[in-house]
């Protein structure tokens, strides 16, 4: 893509990390239809070489590479070995995993894990990836955070710090692209919870303003977005306004979080059986 502005077609190379699974898979195929080459970053070799091949089947180009992204030097070989196949138009930091228990009830290794997906490897993915960008002179830098990134609510500790962390890397990665003044663009995605399985047994108390997401449409709207100059996209449009509660006194604030429900949502909370064992997963709640 010569800008960010261009569409996803043949040609436009994209990343995406926690590609074998749920969203990521959906967003991999979604390129893969307009002809994109997708790069399939998983755990699981097994997933990620499937989706690979979904790609190539629905009309794109499509390869796997296996990395564990609580793996700093993992991360770097992965992303040497996904520079072979050239330049890297966009980039999608995906994955993420989900504890949904109180922090008491949080081993230290849950926190870390949770810290390790989701804040610190879209940085060093990203990393890994700009210089690369640069020298191509362009570039779009996409993070799917959450609507959790904006206001923590309880089940979420460990989750809620991890996207306020995701949502501050892109916003100084955003000024710092600014600031140069490079052609490279930074998009965070902001979803409520998605309907992937990631979260599994969350309820919305208002679905009228804050609906469980399908995952058709996220991905729709993610591409979409990817295709555009867009910096955030939040969904529904109601979390864009989530940040506006911080400004109301803090009790306030407190009753219009409690109105909509938002600290009782992860009462039901099971998941998937594999989040218990880390494993990584697709954006769900995203988100």
């Amino acid at each position: 893509m010569r800008s960010s502005s261009d569409r996803i077609g043949a040609g436009t190379r994209i990343v995406i990390t926690g590609g074998g699974s749920g969203i990521g898979r959906l967003v991999a195929l979604g390129a893969a239809r307009k002809g994109a080459h997708v790069i399939v970053w998983d755990r699981d070799e097994a997933a990620a070489r499937l989706v690979a091949h979904e790609a190539v089947e629905a009309g794109g180009r499509g390869n796997a590479v296996v990395v564990d992204l609580v793996d700093a030097d993992a991360i770097e070989l992965a992303a040497a070995e996904t520079l072979m196949f050239g330049p890297v138009d966009v980039l999608i930091n995906n994955a993420g995993v989900v504890s949904g228990k109180p922090l008491t009830e949080l081993t230290a290794a849950q926190i870390e894990l949770t810290m390790r997906v989701n804040a610190i490897a879209p940085m060093l993915v990203t990393r890994a990836f700009l210089p690369a960008m640069r020298d191509a002179g362009r570039g779009r830098v996409v993070t799917v955070a959450s609507a959790a990134g904006f206001i923590g609510v309880a089940g979420q500790t460990d989750y809620a710090a991890s996207k306020f962390a995701a949502v501050g890397f892109m916003e100084s990665l955003r000024a710092e692209l600014r600031k140069e003044r490079s052609p490279i663009t930074a998009l965070t995605v902001a979803p409520f919870y998605i309907d992937t399985g990631m979260f599994e047994g969350v309820q919305s108390k208002v679905p009228a303003l804050l609906p469980i997401l399908s995952q058709a449409h996220v991905t729709t709207r993610i591409l979409g977005a990817i295709e555009s100059r867009a910096t955030l996209l939040a969904l529904p449009p109601l979390v864009r306004i989530v940040p506006a509660i911080k400004l109301l006194p803090t009790a306030v604030g407190d009753w219009v979080a409690d109105a909509l429900g938002l600290n009782e949502g992860m009462d039901g909370f099971t998941g998937r059986p594999s989040e218990a064992a880390g494993d990584t997963a697709d954006r769900a709640g995203s988100r």
